[in-house]
């Protein structure tokens, strides 16, 4: 009886056994406006370990801010008779506008590559989902290429020294959002990591809009593309041709 009742309790002991995250972030909102130049999210919280006892061994920490998934097209340039033309592109059925890791230690210091794989830690493990049809060596160029051009625009960033740790039980990082990053939905993914293995984790979500004019224009590009495209193309010439009697009058 006393067995029967030990296994039937251990799954809850197990549970209160295991250490847990409590997460947070600054800002559950980011709105971008004319003047948006970037904002800098506080992602932070604290590990509540079993009975308030830290082990000898504290365990660490890694946090990524990825979103929103979408479509993409890389393009190949080369130089050809002297002009730099498009010469191959590989479309990506999915890849994240934007993907930031930052760990209290390097992501291969804590982990193995299978690990890091599951849980897409590090740039080199983002499930990227190629089109297909195309040759192995082809792909992993053209992975290579994403990777760079978003590095470079700062849309993918890796910190393996950007979560701080305080009295083992504390943590924060600050990861950079720059004013070129897409709207939509973003996911705020923690993971405490012990001994190689992710024995917690805790994800929250963020969402990034426009606001503003800049919200009015968007809208009215989704909602009344006819119309918006003719705007865009008649404003140009309605501007051009203002500029022009203005200065045919001030040469009169």
């Amino acid at each position: 009886m006393w067995r029967a009742l030990l296994l039937a309790l251990a799954p809850l002991l197990l549970a209160q056994a295991s250490p847990k995250l409590v997460p947070d972030i600054s800002s559950r909102a980011v709105e971008i406006q004319y003047s948006f130049t970037g904002a800098e999210l506080l992602l932070f919280g604290a590990i509540l370990y079993p009975g308030g006892r830290v082990p000898r061994r504290p365990a660490d920490v890694a946090v990524v801010l990825k979103g929103p998934v979408q479509p993409i097209t890389v393009r190949e340039k080369q130089k050809i008779a002297g002009i730099w033309m498009n010469a191959d592109s590989h479309r990506f059925r999915s890849a994240p506008g934007f993907y930031a890791v930052a760990s209290s230690r390097p992501i291969d210091e804590l982990v193995n590559e299978r690990t890091a794989a599951i849980y897409e830690l590090g740039l080199q493990n983002l499930q990227l989902s190629p089109g297909g049809g195309a040759q192995p060596d082809k792909e992993r160029r053209f992975e290579t290429g994403l990777l760079d051009l978003r590095r470079r625009e700062g849309l993918y960033v890796e910190d393996p020294d950007g979560v701080e740790i305080s009295e083992d039980v504390l943590y924060r990082a600050r990861i950079f959002i720059p004013s070129q990053v897409p709207v939509g939905t973003f996911t705020a993914e923690t993971f405490l990591i012990d001994r190689g293995k992710v024995i917690a984790a805790a994800t929250r979500e963020i969402t990034v809009d426009k606001s503003g004019f800049e919200r009015f224009v968007a809208e009215s590009a989704d909602r009344y593309s006819l119309l918006y495209g003719l705007a865009a193309v008649l404003l140009p010439l309605l501007l051009g041709w203002a500029a022009a009697e203005l200065f045919r009058r001030r040469g009169a």
